[in-house]
Order: structure tokens, then sequence, then C-alpha cells
């Protein structure tokens, strides 16, 4: 008994000497990052940015002293706390990458070790996507946030899959869907084909599906946002077997009604959750603090922040865990995880906080999971997830 109570307390006193280091490994970085790499990056145009580091991810994550190397400076891992089984998917912890940042699906080996619970790619289309005119992407900084106009630009279902179909994944990957940017998509009929093109490819690749109907930068708008277009692209998918959990991405512009007619469409159909959300379009925003915003393109970050956090606290509230939510939009710190997290959210996502932040952010919002959780007496986080309304019943 003493002995076993003598081996308890050594790794006890490691666990805290681990957590100390790793407390100390990530002030470092994030001093690095907003000293160093930030600055210099911040001056460059963002796409050319964003290109280099997709090299330079697929480049490390080819060899395993770099990958290595990547998880020694990143990765965080406490599985009694962070780790969940959703829908028979096992994630080690609850922070993904959101879609549109790997859109080619290129960085799924490298993203593990910097410490990503899953990974979502895309969104994928039909057909290969050029995307649209340059420029194309933009930084808000006084708003922490990105205007991104991207439309969708990846290599198309085909190249793709028969890419990732090679693949083995040490970490859950999702698989983001949209119609192809091109007016032979606008007939809602073809739309709805080059859908079904993507899903059909990537039943056998991946962990799960998302159903992008939200983007905002795409050749004809987001037809499936309209209850009965949606109607027929649903009806159209579960025609084919079900091979995964599917979400639907909203977009955070919807009305309360638009809301509404889109979740009572979802019912009658067997789809697992919601992820929210998508980039807003909308100017009148009171978070957006930049002058000369570009008008086309949506945005991301702190904009969205409250939009998306007000879809996840009235689908939560309307189904409880009925639906799993994914949370994306404005995710900065940990608190912004767990704010999600107590509203209703099960997973999140971001991409623009780690811009701004540095990549050390998601070991740092892992890490401050655990301690908000264990603050509130919670074993895991499943058990915080919703527990807002719970404490305001």
């Amino acid at each position: 008994m003493v002995h076993c109570l003598y081996i308890y307390e050594i790794q006890l006193s490691n666990n805290i000497m681990t957590d100390r280091l790793i407390k100390i490994r990530n002030k470092i970085l994030r001093l690095l990052y907003k000293t160093v790499f930030k600055p210099i990056a911040f001056r460059q145009d963002p796409e050319t940015v964003h290109d280099f580091i997709i090299k330079l991810g697929k480049l490390f994550g080819s060899i395993n002293i770099t990958r290595n190397i990547t998880k020694l400076l990143f990765y965080y891992s406490n599985d009694k706390y962070l780790s969940q089984n959703i829908k028979g998917i096992m994630f080690k912890n609850p922070i993904g990458l959101a879609a549109g940042f790997d859109k080619n699906a290129e960085l799924t080996a490298i993203l593990p070790e910097v410490g990503f619970g899953f990974v979502e790619v895309g969104s994928i289309t039909g057909e290969y996507c050029k995307g649209n005119p340059k420029p194309r992407l933009w930084r808000a900084k006084n708003s922490q946030s990105l205007v991104v106009y991207y439309g969708l630009k990846n290599d198309g279902s085909e190249t793709i899959s028969q890419r990732l179909s090679k693949l083995s994944f040490k970490i859950p990957v999702g698989i983001s869907i949209a119609k192809t940017n091109s007016p032979h998509t606008i007939n809602p009929k073809e739309a709805i084909d080059d859908y079904l093109k993507t899903y059909r490819l990537f039943q056998d690749i991946g962990d799960y599906y998302t159903i992008n109907i939200s983007c905002p930068n795409a050749f004809g708008g987001q037809p499936f946002t309209n209850p009965e277009l949606l109607d027929q692209l649903l009806s159209a998918i579960a025609r084919d077997p079900k091979t995964k959990p599917i979400f639907l991405k909203l977009s955070p512009d919807l009305s309360e009604n638009e809301l509404e007619s889109i979740l009572r469409i979802t019912e009658r159909y067997d789809i697992d959750g919601f992820i929210c959300s998508n980039l807003t379009k909308n100017r009148n925003n009171e978070k957006i603090l930049d002058k000369d915003i570009p008008e086309k393109g949506g945005l991301s970050g702190k904009v969205q922040e409250d939009l998306s956090n007000k879809q996840i606290e009235y689908i939560y509230r309307k189904y409880g865990k009925k639906y799993i939510i994914i949370g994306c939009g404005g995710i900065f710190s940990a608190q912004d995880a767990y704010n999600k997290i107590k509203l209703g959210a099960s997973l999140l996502q971001l991409i623009t906080g780690m811009i701004f932040e540095g990549p050390q952010l998601i070991s740092e919002i892992n890490r401050e999971l655990v301690y908000f959780l264990k603050q509130d007496n919670y074993n895991n986080i499943s058990e915080a997830v919703g527990s807002k309304h719970r404490s305001t019943q």
C-alpha cells in the first residue's frame, strides 16, 4: 500500500513538472511568434504566407524527424479530461482545424503533431476549381478577422480522393463538401449532382462528412439555405449508403426564421449535427473595427464569434444532445473555447485564432481547458457541454 502511494506521488509530481514545462514552452513559443514571425508574416501578402505554410507543413509531415520536432514543440494531451467518443469516432481533444485552411488535404501528416484533435479538409468540390480572382484574402487586424474570398479553390474530388485513398490518418479527418464554384452548377440539379460526386468518391475516406451549404463566395450564392432546395439535396444524399456521420455547415447570417426552417428540414433526415458556423457577409457588425473592409468575401474570427455562439445556443436549447454541435468562429483563447462548450458545442474548430495568436494556441487551449474542467469539478469535457443551460434552469 505504501509502495503504491509512493509510485502515485512520483507520477503526480512528474505530471505537475511536465505541465509546468509545457506552460513555459508555450510562453516562449508565443513570445517568438508575436515578436518575430507574426510581424514579418503580417507585412506579406496573406495568400503568399498561407501558400508558404502549406508547403512547409507538407514537407515537415513527410519527414520523420521534423514530425517529431513539431510534436516536441507543440503537442499536448490529456486523455482523461479531453478525449471523447462521438458517433463512434475517438477525438483525443476537442480542437480541430476548420475547413478552408488545408484545402487540398496536404497537411494530414503534420497536423496531429501540432496537437489538433481532428482536422476538416476542403471544402472539396466535384470538379477542379481555381477559385475567385486575386486578391482574395485580407487581414482585418483591428477586428482580429480575415476577409476571405477564395471561392472554394481546390484540386477537385477526383484528384484529392485518389491521393487520400493511399493514406492512413492519426486523427479523425472530416471531408467538407461544397458545390463547384462555376456557372455550370447554378442549376439545382447540376449542383446536387456535383455534391453527390464528391460524396460518393469519399465514402471510404475520412471519418465524417460536412455538407457545406453556406460558402459566401461561390457563384450563385447559397441556394441550399432555401428549405425546398435543401430538402432536395438531403433527399438525394439519403438515397446513397451512409458510411459515416454527416454534419451541415450553417451560415451565421441566417435569421431565426431561416434557421428554424433549415432545422425542420434536417429533422427528416439522418443528419448527425451542425457546424456553427461559416463566414459572415454582414458588414453591419459592431466588431468590425477596420476601415476599408473589402465588400466582397466573408469575415472570420472575432467578427463572427457572437453570431456563432448565438447559433450554438439556439440549436442546443431546442434539441439538447440530439445533435452534435461543432463550434467555429472567434476562438482565440481557452476561455473562448470553453464558452462555446458550455453553450452546447461538443467539438470546436479554428483557423483565424491560430493565425493571430500562433500555432502554440492549440496546446494552450487544451491545457487550460483541463484547468477549467478541474475547477468546475468535471471529470471529462463531455460533462461540460451545454452546462450553461443547466445552470440557468
